[in-house]
């Protein structure tokens, strides 16, 4: 089944559209690195002022090892940055660090999309993996003519497609994110108008792709698998 021309082609696809994303993300960062802001603030200077000025004093700022690896842990309340974002004063340092914050803030907010997506969580790790495994066992099994297979593979429909709203609960709430770091940034005069903003905007709509991206890729293996399962075009034989 893996190697069904179908299949194949949806995942070319999702592998190119993946990879052109993420060298776009690396070359605006990279550029952004060579921005520097006009307040001279580091990336952590940057997310304690922005949630000082939310009113937000109970999240911690850590050095996070791992590049690009930044990103706000709701369960302990901390906001990890990477060491070219904690110590970096540039336009990607102190764009990703606004973002980071934008999650903390959402989180102190409680803004409900934030919350459904940390509430589908295990529900969509589960359905990512069980979910075409057993698609994949319904339809051997419709194929040796037992009734439970078509059962068996919507369940894992149900479940993938569960993994897929995670993916796509997640882009309003990166966007939201970098949308509030963007006003912050400018409100506080932390980056300049003009090229510093213009930098940081680009870093953060080039991040923000990766999210879109995961959506179309996991939207296109749901239809597969739904495709697969007889549940469109009537299709259920291996």
């Amino acid at each position: 089944m893996m190697f069904d021309p179908l299949y194949m082609m949806i995942l070319v696809v999702t592998l190119v559209l993946s990879g052109a994303v993420s060298l776009l993300v690396k070359t605006r960062f990279a550029a952004g690195q060579k921005v520097a802001i006009s307040s001279g603030l580091t990336g952590a200077d940057v997310a304690k002022a922005i949630l000082m000025e939310a009113g937000i004093t109970d999240v911690k700022i850590l050095k996070h090892q791992g590049f690009l690896s930044d990103h706000y842990n709701p369960l302990n309340k901390t906001l990890n940055l990477s060491p070219e974002v904690y110590s970096g004063r540039n336009a990607s340092a102190a764009g990703v660090a606004a973002h980071e914050v934008g999650h903390a803030i959402q989180h102190a907010e409680g803004y409900f999309p934030l919350w459904l997506r940390s509430a589908i969580v295990p529900a969509a790790n589960i359905g990512s993996n069980l979910g075409p495994w057993l698609v994949i066992i319904g339809i051997m099994l419709m194929g040796m003519g037992k009734a439970l297979g078509h059962s068996l593979a919507v369940v894992g429909v149900v479940l993938f497609a569960l993994a897929t709203l995670f993916t796509l609960v997640t882009v309003p709430v990166e966007f939201d994110a970098s949308a509030r770091a963007k006003k912050a940034l400018a409100r506080m005069e932390v980056v300049a108008a003009g090229r510093e903003y213009n930098t940081v905007s680009g870093v953060l709509f080039a991040a923000g792709l990766t999210y879109v991206a995961a959506a179309i890729s996991s939207i296109l293996q749901l239809l597969y698998w739904a495709y697969r399962a007889g549940l469109l075009g009537g299709r259920n034989d291996d």
